[in-house]
């Protein structure tokens, strides 16, 4: 009996081995994950804190004071979920806090994912250390020979797994832009499909937009000024969104034609297709200065596109469905979406 058992736990252990082995990278990666997202969680501060304490500017005291607002208008007006995120702060001391690899095909839009337990496939790969994203951008370029990107969140959802933090730069945003954010993390924290990145970061975008524009409205009015500020901030928003997508799908219907011609040709292609996405965009007419002569040092290649096309290619069909079966009730939509599909 003692020998049976025995070889039942060795059995085990050199199972555990093996798993461990094979999945070292996950598992380290896992581990660096860890150890960024507790140096976050173990830095905060409540907000109340950070109210009340009279280093605070007033300019960020006034935003922070929002936020507990925009929470609220979230749990009671849109259907959100109650949670206790963003009743934290973390001080970013300016800087960025997580950084997102993202890698695609050259010649088609098909990006490189990532399988993570419990959460499955995503297209995009986050880290607290630049160095780690810049790493392994560089070891995707040169093993896949792949289009890669390396940018910086504005923000992230750990689905439930840690109380979110408000990150101090986020105060930085204009009040309209700042409960598009919030409503946008908290709707993942909401409802997240699993490998259904492209519908979740869709969704969470739709509700933000719409989300933010009906807090501002039931506090300040339907005509007034704030609604009309932020109204004319995302007008030029959606039209750079427009923009991008539109140029996207030019871009894929370049690289389907061209599939069976050698590379140096599809090279030079792409490159002329490009640099004509970045010349015509100079005849848009933008009303702020916030996207004037984005594409005059910047050259996009195919990651840019695939993160507008995930963010945003299905808020016309989100649009579709809740005006025609719900009569443009967002809060009845969500709970709607809620009972039909199970979330993480």
């Amino acid at each position: 009996m003692k020998k049976w058992l025995k070889r039942i736990g060795l059995g085990v252990v050199a199972l555990i081995i093996i798993f461990c082995v094979w999945n070292f990278q996950l598992i380290r990666y896992g581990l660096l994950q860890l150890k960024g997202q507790l140096n976050v969680v173990n830095n905060t501060v409540s907000l109340d804190e950070f109210i009340t304490n009279p280093l605070t500017p007033d300019s960020l005291r006034q935003k922070a004071l929002l936020v507990n607002q925009i929470r609220s208008f979230a749990f009671d007006s849109l259907g959100i979920n109650y949670s206790e995120n963003y009743t934290e702060i973390f001080d970013q001391q300016g800087k960025a806090s997580m950084y997102v690899v993202t890698a695609c095909d050259p010649y088609s839009f098909t990006p490189k994912t990532w399988k993570f337990p419990i959460v499955g496939n995503f297209p995009y790969k986050g880290f607290f250390d630049r160095q780690k994203a810049v790493d392994l951008a560089n070891e995707i370029k040169a093993q896949d020979s792949l289009d890669v990107g390396v940018r910086t969140a504005g923000g992230w959802s750990t689905l439930g797994w840690f109380k979110d933090p408000i990150l101090s730069n986020m105060l930085n945003r204009s009040e309209g832009d700042l409960a598009s954010l919030l409503i946008h993390e908290l709707t993942h924290g909401t409802l997240f499909v699993k490998d259904s990145v492209t519908f979740n970061e869709n969704l969470a975008s739709f509700i933000g937009d719409r989300g933010a524009i009906m807090y501002l409205s039931s506090k300040y009015g339907e005509a007034s000024l704030e609604v009309a500020q932020y109204q004319g901030e995302i007008e030029d928003e959606l039209m750079f969104k427009n923009y991008i997508l539109q140029s996207f799908k030019g871009l894929d219907s370049l690289y389907k034609a061209m599939v069976n011609l050698p590379v140096g040709e599809k090279k030079e292609l792409k490159k002329n297709k490009i640099d004509q996405i970045r010349s015509d965009f100079d005849t848009l007419n933008f009303k702020s200065e916030v996207y004037k002569g984005f594409f005059k040092t910047y050259i996009p290649n195919n990651t840019f596109f695939m993160s507008y096309l995930r963010y945003n290619s299905q808020q016309q069909v989100l649009e579709d469905e809740l005006n025609l079966k719900f009569q443009g009730d967002l809060k009845r939509y969500l709970e709607y979406l809620k009972s039909k599909y199970p979330s993480l």
